[in-house]
């Protein structure tokens, strides 16, 4: 939740109390995820959900609205109309995410951010995510990133950690050595 408001945060950890409650962590997760989805995949609804200046009742029928065409629990729906009501929908995807990290670490769960230069077989990829579950002791979740301007090797994200075995970090790391040893 580093970087994420406190306002985001005290409203993640409500609906997660709630989640808590119903043993619903997942379900409203994916639910105000795909709320999030549209809203972030709509420009013009992400402008007038995040601007002040449109009324809050205009903001709470397009809520609805929205509400109505992708259906969703009525908890999760709740929660949604409050987030409006309360000028606070525009803070969503920072209330996501903080109820990722609250879900994640009930479920014991770790997202990993992995880049390379190259595809990964399957086969490399398992023995990846079983070395990073083995390291964490949790069941990890992982992102592959093709990135072929790292000429070679591989920059895994843990977290805050940052394991960088990128050829690209390597010849950096050297030129700077070097660079200073003139």
């Amino acid at each position: 939740m580093i970087g994420s408001s406190n306002i985001a945060k005290r409203y993640a950890r409500a609906f997660f109390e709630i989640a808590e409650e119903e043993k619903q962590f997942e379900k409203y997760y994916n639910e105000l995820q795909s709320f999030s989805t549209v809203v972030e995949g709509n420009e013009n609804l992400k402008e007038f959900l995040s601007n002040p200046i449109f009324d809050q009742v205009d903001k709470k029928a397009v809520v609805d609205v929205v509400l109505q065409k992708i259906g969703m629990s009525g908890i999760t729906a709740n929660f949604l109309r409050l987030l409006a009501d309360k000028r606070r929908i525009g803070i969503l995807d920072d209330i996501v995410v903080c109820y990722r990290e609250l879900m994640d670490g009930v479920l014991k769960k770790q997202r990993v951010q992995v880049k390379t230069a190259f595809p990964l077989s399957a086969d490399l990829s398992e023995r990846l995510k079983k070395g990073l579950e083995e390291l964490t002791g949790k069941q990890i979740e992982m992102t592959i990133e093709e990135d072929a301007s790292q000429l070679a090797g591989i920059v895994v994200r843990v977290g805050d950690t940052l394991y960088d075995g990128s050829i690209k970090t390597q010849l950096s790391n050297i030129r700077n050595l070097l660079g200073e040893e003139i």
